[in-house]
């Protein structure tokens, strides 16, 4: 009687483990047959930015913080635009530092698909938008990278700190 019912628990044993690999096996023949999709820009030929970017769900995601310049100057005074430079100097700074971020990560421009831009006016009121498209124009939409990307530009009253004229946030998939 103990040798059935040992034969019965070996068999049963067997056969569980049996099925366990079937299925694990019938899983990865699935996952590994799955094709992989690329990122989808919806272009606007006659402007520098998308109309939208549909992400597979096999794409991995990289988020930058909302990103401000670095001071060009940290001995001038504050309140001073010789600090942390211009719309266009605050602009090309925080690319850079979005390009350094990247990197981090494993990621690089070229896989940025949105960006949210604000832009506070300088001491006079005026926003400089022609400044802030001219440094998106130096890495976004050219010779050394084609990607366009879709792209929020807002104004604000104001940032945090009254010397930054502009805050970038990145999102990037590949």
């Amino acid at each position: 009687m103990r040798k059935i019912s040992l034969i019965c628990t070996l068999f049963s044993v067997l056969l569980v483990v049996s099925c366990s690999l079937q299925i694990e096996d019938r899983a990865v023949g699935v996952s590994s047959n799955k094709k992989k999709e690329d990122v989808t820009r919806f272009d606007r030929p006659e402007a520098s930015i998308l109309k939208g970017v549909k992400i597979p769900g096999d794409k991995a995601y990289f988020y930058t913080s909302g990103l401000v310049a670095d001071p060009i100057n940290p001995d001038a005074a504050v309140g001073n635009y010789e600090r942390y430079g211009n719309t266009y100097q605050q602009s090309i700074s925080i690319l850079d530092k979005i390009q350094a971020t990247l990197n981090e990560g494993g990621f690089d421009l070229k896989d940025v698909f949105f960006l949210r831009v604000y832009l506070a006016p300088n001491k006079e009121g005026v926003v400089d938008w022609d400044a802030w498209f001219k440094a998106y124009g130096e890495y976004f939409n050219n010779e050394d990278n084609p990607n366009k990307v879709a792209r929020s530009t807002i104004a604000v009253y104001a940032l945090a700190n009254p010397d930054l004229l502009i805050e970038i946030e990145a999102v990037a998939a590949k």
